[in-house]
């Protein structure tokens, strides 16, 4: 299996690309993991929610500038986040509903 790249080093326009991993670059991790948190926290407490929304943007813009991920790979990242948190949210319910009635 072939990992994706990263981006090449000639178009990140400053000098601190040296520590980049040499793992793959999709999706990005970062992103995922801060818009999961803020779209799960969102729904139950709105003004925390509205106060990770900056962070978790700047996160996702970060990776990009700092030459870590492509466009792609943080907006792959970010769907990621979105999906696990309304998983997270939503799964209960549609154990029970697939389920079907208890039976005792």
């Amino acid at each position: 299996m072939q990992t994706a790249r990263r981006p090449p080093k000639g178009w990140i326009p400053h000098d601190e690309v040296h520590d980049r991993p040499d793992s793959s670059s999709f999706p990005s991790g970062h992103t995922a993991a801060a818009v999961a948190f803020t779209a799960a926290i969102t729904p139950i407490w709105p003004t925390a929610g509205i106060m990770c929304a900056l962070p978790a943007a700047m996160v996702a813009v970060e990776r990009v500038q700092s030459g870590a991920h492509y466009p792609s790979d943080v907006a792959a990242g970010a769907v990621i986040g979105l999906a696990s948190a309304w998983l997270t949210r939503h799964a209960p319910a549609l154990y029970l509903r697939a389920a079907g009635p208890a039976t005792v």
